[in-house]
């Protein structure tokens, strides 16, 4: 009777152990960890962010990482009002050699044979890598009269403008707009 009791004991015990180690407890899987969701989560977050590699400064010389031809359509989609631009530069501005530069991304384009200019600031990181962020603002050009416009910089900030000859009269009218939409992609779109 006694072996028979703990033989019942025995087994219900061991049944037990059995059924509690088949329960599996870890969080490995879970979004929180490293499984292929979480993978996902920072491709998206990339995507999504606010501010845009454009290029990096390498030996003093601009390495375009997003190809220049880009850069051109989406300056023509940031003006968006018919405006094709056909020159899309990194601009370096610096007053003196000991002050540190500053870089504008700028297009230059006409419209209805208007010349019209684009140019938003970048930041430089410490890895001399240049962003576009898109909380930055964007100063606008249009020549009237004007064959060619130019932006007057001021301790590496665009204070106004300058016509390149202004014999006939012409103006190069500046305005500044907030924030950008210059590599926002539409919901149709393909990533």
């Amino acid at each position: 009777m006694f072996t028979t009791r703990f033989s019942r004991l025995f087994t219900a015990a061991a049944l037990g152990v059995a059924l509690l180690s088949a329960c599996e407890t870890s969080r490995q899987n879970f979004p929180e960890g490293k499984g292929p969701n979480r993978k996902v989560e920072e491709s998206l977050r990339v995507l999504d962010s606010p501010n845009r590699l454009v290029a990096v400064v390498e030996a003093g010389k601009v390495e375009y990482k997003v190809p220049r031809q880009q850069l051109m359509v989406n300056f023509t989609r940031q003006f968006a009002d018919g405006t094709v631009v056909n020159n899309a530069q990194v601009r370096k501005v610096q007053s003196s050699a000991k002050e540190k530069p500053s870089y504008f991304l700028v297009g230059m384009g006409l419209r209805n044979g208007m010349f019209r200019a684009m140019a938003m600031p970048l930041e430089l990181t410490t890895d001399n890598e240049l962003y576009l962020s898109s909380a930055t603002e964007r100063y606008l050009l249009e020549g009237r009269g004007c064959q060619m416009c130019y932006f007057n910089f001021n301790r590496s900030a665009i204070t106004g403008s300058t016509c390149e000859d202004n014999s006939g009269g012409g103006t190069c009218d500046l305005e500044i707009m907030e924030k950008n939409s210059f590599f926002a992609t539409s919901s149709n779109s393909s990533r």
